[in-house]
């Protein structure tokens, strides 16, 4: 159980960053209905442009005349995922008042798909993010963990033990440690949480997406001890904790980090899941984002329903 209740959190204007919109296209998911009500932001794709001329005749008599047509290649259309996301996604019931959003990486393919691109609290899914950032401060000093950091990095992952959490988000300095490893990872859309809030950081989907890409890619600030360290520990989760994007894997080929939260203004329910999948012979990263849920049940089914719905995108069309 999550016990990482949050209070009333506290403006910072001046820490608050604006969220950078991406070149793909996108969406947010309202549960308005039962089936949910979709709006989708789609970028534009101009088609290829067709030049041709024709031959001209004179009402004089003259030789024949004529010119080739010329006419510029034609790119084989891609496959816009985006798209393809937003349709899966009519098909999940979203509970009204809830939304979701999400990110998916096919690993061998490389290609990608998001879905939504606003604010979520992380809840417990920053446990990952504290871990990343202290191994990577370990790096810059040449050092490796103490045996405390290692207890502590254990009960933070594998059990999601908060006060664990709490000693660490300590040792790296907070949200400020948090949001300069952020800057090298390539984080654009996450903030820490004020004070030992760590679990009201903010963050997107894409943004959880591109943690992945760091603790699971080799082009990756984290050194291949530190990613094989943090990998270990995420493919170890005690088992009343196994569910959400584990939910998209067709066996136990999976490393996850969940985060549930109570919010205690409203009584409703944060829900997330970040990880690697395996499915169909494919590897996938998947960050699953949701908030506004009654219960932590209803949460976790939302998660485990966008979950599978992201993965099948690449599934559907894997022979396109």
């Amino acid at each position: 159980m999550d016990r990482h209740r949050a209070r009333g959190r506290r403006a910072r204007p001046s820490r608050r960053k604006p969220l950078l919109y991406t070149a793909v296209a996108s969406a947010v998911l309202v549960g308005a209905t039962a089936a949910g009500t979709v709006y989708v932001k789609a970028q534009a794709h101009d088609g290829p442009a067709v030049v041709s001329s024709a031959a001209s005749a004179s009402s004089s008599p003259s030789p024949a005349v004529s010119e080739e047509a010329s006419v510029e290649p034609v790119a084989e259309p891609s496959v816009d995922r985006d798209a393809l996301l937003a349709k899966a996604l009519r098909s999940v019931t979203v509970a009204a008042g809830a939304k979701t959003s999400v990110a998916v990486l096919d690993v061998d393919s490389g290609e990608s798909a998001a879905y939504g691109d606003a604010a979520f609290d992380t809840a417990s899914i920053v446990k990952v993010n504290i871990l990343a950032a202290l191994l990577l401060q370990a790096q810059d000093a040449d050092r490796r963990l103490t045996a405390r950091e290692k207890t502590y990095a254990t009960a933070m992952i594998e059990n999601s033990d908060n006060v664990s959490a709490t000693a660490l988000w300590a040792s790296i300095g907070r949200a400020d440690g948090l949001d300069a490893a952020n800057e090298r990872f390539g984080l654009k859309d996450t903030q820490g949480g004020d004070g030992e809030l760590w679990g009201l950081t903010q963050t997107t989907a894409s943004d959880q997406l591109a943690l992945l890409r760091q603790v699971f890619g080799d082009d990756s600030e984290l050194g291949a001890a530190s990613r094989s360290y943090l990998q270990g520990l995420m493919g170890e989760i005690e088992a009343d904790q196994q569910w959400g994007v584990s939910a998209a894997a067709d066996g136990s080929r999976w490393a996850l980090k969940n985060g549930w939260l109570a919010r205690s203004t409203t009584g409703l329910w944060d829900v997330n899941s970040i990880g690697r999948i395996s499915a169909d012979g494919h590897d996938y990263l998947v960050a699953t984002l949701s908030n506004g849920n009654s219960t932590q049940a209803m949460g976790i089914s939302l998660v485990e329903a966008v979950s599978k719905a992201a993965v099948s995108v690449f599934q559907d069309t894997a022979e396109d």
